[in-house]
């Protein structure tokens, strides 16, 4: 059996997408000050968080919740009642 993001790699996609805005979300404050933000404290944070979110995604309780009310979201589509 092929993972998910073979199967459907468009949410992979569209999830690490939403990890990416997350983290760089973190970084408005620091942008509205602009100008003296080094590269490095700012690459680093948001490869933390997009590594955090992207950890939390991948929890089972959090994917069952997504697949419930953000289904497009989810590792992979629900699967159709038989």
């Amino acid at each position: 059996m092929q993972p998910t993001q073979i199967r459907h790699p468009w949410r992979a996609t569209v999830r690490t997408l939403v990890a990416a805005v997350i983290a760089l979300l973190s970084l408005l404050p620091t942008i509205a000050i602009a100008g003296g933000i080094s590269e490095v404290p700012a690459v680093a944070q948001v490869l933390s968080v997009i590594g955090a979110v992207t950890r939390v995604l991948t929890l089972p309780g959090v994917d069952g919740w997504l697949r419930q009310y953000l289904p497009w979201l989810a590792s992979s589509p629900e699967t159709p009642a038989r």
